[in-house]
């Protein structure tokens, strides 16, 4: 009888233990029956077959979903953060092949309403500043690469502590067996069930993230990073899913999860979990039979409305889903025509195996623009036209010129950018504001071999004037040469192009020297000033290059300018232009070992 006693004594004392503190440990199988155990906001939600979409094929929106119940993450005694571990399965399908958007990611806060943005921020954050105090902890899997954060591409998963600028992380991939041979790459947007395992070990002090397309979990993770998330972590925190959809969007979808306090999370068996909706076009196909079949009536009662309406839209403009989504900035045909004059020969800046390049005057702000009309014969197809304009039109930078907009009408595809005059090579005349700034990005193009602007680059290679002048800021002007040249030059005079390069590259025109100036430095009738000036500081209002020079009498000017009469404006090979070719005497200076030496 005393021990029933006992026994009936703890049943009871575990009775009054708060399920609160019992609570370690969740999972989801399918969303399915989770409606009442799972906070969702935004836009998320759990779909009838089971799966829980985060996000749909709308710009600029967020989804969260949230575990209702706090856990506790710290120990009461001495305050260490403890071990956890979680598992999930996402599939990402972009509204556009391989051009992904945003990225969702697995979060630990103190709130799961959380106050964040879309896009980049991926519905954590509202800032890209890093703020410890807020208490975030995420590991993404991001689809897009933000410059602003130091994205290493498009396909990577990080793990972020305070702020969205990743403390670590690595290109998507998975392991196979042992050893780093067995490595497979894995596209996070590939529209196929990814596996994720996200470990924590608060006696190592790291987290360990692996993923993989099937429910085997690889021998090695992906990314490690060693931190001890005692201080970050407050006793009582959120675990959640959040995703978001930039300019470009994405459906976020998740299959199941599991999360667990100090052990291995519930594995998560791939074929019992729901399976990916049919796409939503063939959802549709019943209504697109409809409405086919409606006009194909209408065409027959009306006949002569009909060939109206055939005619009007064969000569009207298309606009497709993706143009709406993309802002306001979509020119009508007719605007572009009117402003280059009917595509004429006359306002023709340059043409290659891309298309032409026409300057133009739009009729009503009467800004103007370069129009590029891409060739019907060129291989740049329409997702490369939708990539040029996702991409290049998010860059802002000093020296770029920028989208301003776009047109597609069937095969005919036209960008709009700022117009950077160019009278040096059209017309010999010279002026401080365009031709001394081409001149210089010829000097370094040349010098250095590669483009003034290279998209691909790291961010800080990414314009050619900045890296040259860190290089010789540091000393080291000698390492961005081109390496075709095999160090057969002059290095006396190659100093001299580079710094000559610099001087006409700087930001304010009136710090410039004069195309005159350019030339007696060349002949080396006068030297070139030692200590140069940061080509993007502003203008310290000290009399210019080109006024200093203005005060010596200027007899030789028309013999100076026949040197640099000659260019050519030639294609790269990712359809930009670029200046290719001067034929004025510092260029032999590339030729050879030097005349000098």
């Amino acid at each position: 009888m005393g021990y029933l006693v006992d026994f009936f004594s703890a049943l009871i004392f575990l009775s009054i233990i708060p399920v609160s503190n019992q609570l370690n440990e969740f999972l989801y199988s399918g969303f399915k029956d989770a409606a009442t155990n799972i906070t969702l906001s935004g836009v998320s939600e759990i779909q009838k077959n089971g799966m829980l979409r985060l996000t749909n094929e709308t710009s600029r929106l967020l989804g969260h979903a949230f575990y209702p119940s706090p856990f506790k993450f710290k120990n009461s005694s001495n305050g260490k953060a403890l071990s956890f571990s979680t598992s999930f399965v996402f599939i990402i399908v972009p509204e556009y092949p391989k051009l992904g958007g945003h990225g969702l990611a697995f979060t630990i806060a103190t709130t799961k309403d959380l106050k964040a943005l879309p896009s980049q921020y991926l519905g954590l954050l509202n800032s890209s500043v890093v703020n410890l105090t807020n208490h975030l902890f995420a590991v993404e899997f991001d689809t897009v690469q933000d410059f602003e954060f130091g994205d290493i591409n498009d396909n990577h998963i990080g793990v972020d502590i305070g702020s969205l600028k990743s403390n670590a992380s690595a290109a998507a991939a998975y392991y196979t067996g042992d050893s780093d041979s067995s490595k497979q790459d894995l596209n996070l947007k590939g529209g196929k069930p990814i596996q994720v395992w996200i470990d924590y070990d608060s006696f190592q002090n790291v987290v360990d993230v692996t993923i993989s397309p099937t429910s085997k979990k690889p021998k090695i993770p992906i990314l490690s990073y060693h931190v001890d998330l005692s201080s970050l972590f407050e006793e009582y925190m959120y675990v959640g899913l959040s995703a978001s959809t930039g300019l470009l969007a994405s459906s976020h979808y998740m299959l199941g999860w599991s999360f667990k306090l100090n052990g291995q999370a519930p594995a998560l068996d791939l074929s019992s979990l729901p399976s990916l909706p049919a796409d939503h076009k063939k959802q549709h196909t019943g209504l697109v039979i409809g409405v086919s079949a409606a006009i194909v009536v209408f065409v027959i009662i009306s006949i002569s409305t009909a060939i109206y309406l055939i005619r009007k839209i064969k000569n009207a403009d298309i606009v497709e889903d993706w143009e709406l989504e993309m802002g306001p900035h979509r020119y009508s045909y007719q605007e572009l025509k009117k402003a280059t004059n009917n595509f004429s020969e006359k306002v023709l800046l340059g043409k290659g195996g891309f298309g032409q390049v026409y300057k133009g005057i739009l009729p009503d702000s009467k800004i103007e623009v370069a129009v590029k009309r891409i060739s019907k014969e060129s291989t740049q197809g329409l997702q490369e036209f939708v990539s040029e304009i996702a991409s290049i039109g998010r860059l802002r930078h000093r020296n770029l010129v920028q989208l301003l907009g776009w047109y597609r009408r069937r095969d005919d595809f036209l960008l709009v950018y700022d117009y950077m005059a160019n009278e040096l090579p059209r017309t010999g005349k010279a002026t401080e504001s365009s031709d001394v700034y081409a001149f210089g990005a010829l000097l370094l193009e040349v010098v250095c071999g590669r483009r003034p602007v290279e998209p691909k680059a790291l961010p800080e290679e990414l314009v050619l004037v900045d890296l040259v002048w860190e290089k010789f800021r540091e000393g080291r002007a000698l390492d961005v040469i081109d390496r075709n040249l095999n160090g057969e030059y002059n290095e006396r005079e190659v100093i001299m192009v580079i710094k000559l390069g610099i001087m006409c590259s700087h930001a304010a025109p009136m710090a410039r020297p004069s195309m005159r100036q350019v030339v007696r430095y060349l002949d080396e009738e006068v030297g070139i000033p030692q200590n140069l000036k940061d080509p993007n500081s502003a203008y310290d209002g000290v009399k210019g290059m080109s006024e200093v020079f203005d005060d010596f009498p200027n007899s030789f000017a028309s013999s100076s300018f026949d040197k640099m009469s000659t260019c050519s404006f030639m294609e790269n090979g990712d359809g930009g232009a670029s200046f290719a070719s001067l034929s004025t005497s510092p260029l032999s200076l590339l030729r050879a070992r030097g005349e000098t030496g």
